[in-house]
């Protein structure tokens, strides 16, 4: 590994950051589009020096109500891992330090103290009861850990379909970002749980 580097991880994102410039807005602070929040942006505001595609062996799904969405469900991931699962996300190379002030902001700017090196033991810890509280190590690219957050309750929570506005900015990482066809983007969509029953194929071509 870059001895330069050493200071970094990967972030992946598998919800609305899989949209590069949404997920900028968490690097220098911004509105993003369709979002209905500011976000204050990270202490050090240098960019990602590395991105690309990765993809998790965990369940996506949707839940909650986001103030920041409309009020209505967004992405999640489940804790137990299955290779039968295939999750699209778009990893960043990005400061260990900018990495916590990300987690902050996805956590309402809560003060979180937290180690990298004991989560990589663990595989994931919860910080704290949250949507996004449970910090999720998911293994090493370039000798560099990849981690993530999701919640801790692990699929026993009720589904809850995201917004227009939610899902076209999922559509426009996996469509831009990870460069799925249209096809390819409906086929992952349709089937996740909130999106399901809420959202059919003609509806998601649409929002493509």
């Amino acid at each position: 590994m870059d001895t330069s580097i050493t200071n970094y991880v990967w972030y992946a994102s598998y919800g609305s950051n899989l949209n590069m410039e949404r997920f900028l807005c968490y690097i220098r602070g911004g509105k993003p589009e369709g979002s209905e929040k500011v976000e204050v942006g990270c202490t050090d505001q240098s960019l990602p020096i590395k991105e690309s595609t990765y993809v998790m062996n965990y369940p996506l799904y949707f839940a909650k109500e986001s103030r920041r969405w409309q009020k209505q469900g967004v992405a999640f991931i489940g804790l137990s891992k299955d290779e039968k699962y295939k999750t699209y996300s778009r990893k960043y190379l990005i400061k260990e330090d900018q990495f916590i002030d990300v987690v902050k902001q996805e956590n309402n700017g809560v003060e979180l103290q937290f180690d990298l090196n004991d989560v990589m033991k663990r595989g994931y810890r919860t910080l704290r009861d949250s949507w996004y509280g449970t910090i999720l190590y998911l293994g090493k690219e370039e000798g560099i850990p990849i981690f993530t957050f999701t919640a801790d309750w692990d699929l026993d929570v009720p589904f809850n379909n995201p917004s227009n506005e939610y899902l076209k900015m999922i559509i426009s990482g996996l469509k831009k970002n990870v460069e799925l066809s249209d096809s390819e983007i409906i086929n992952y969509l349709c089937e996740k749980p909130g999106v399901a029953g809420h959202y059919n194929r003609a509806d998601i071509e649409q929002l493509i």
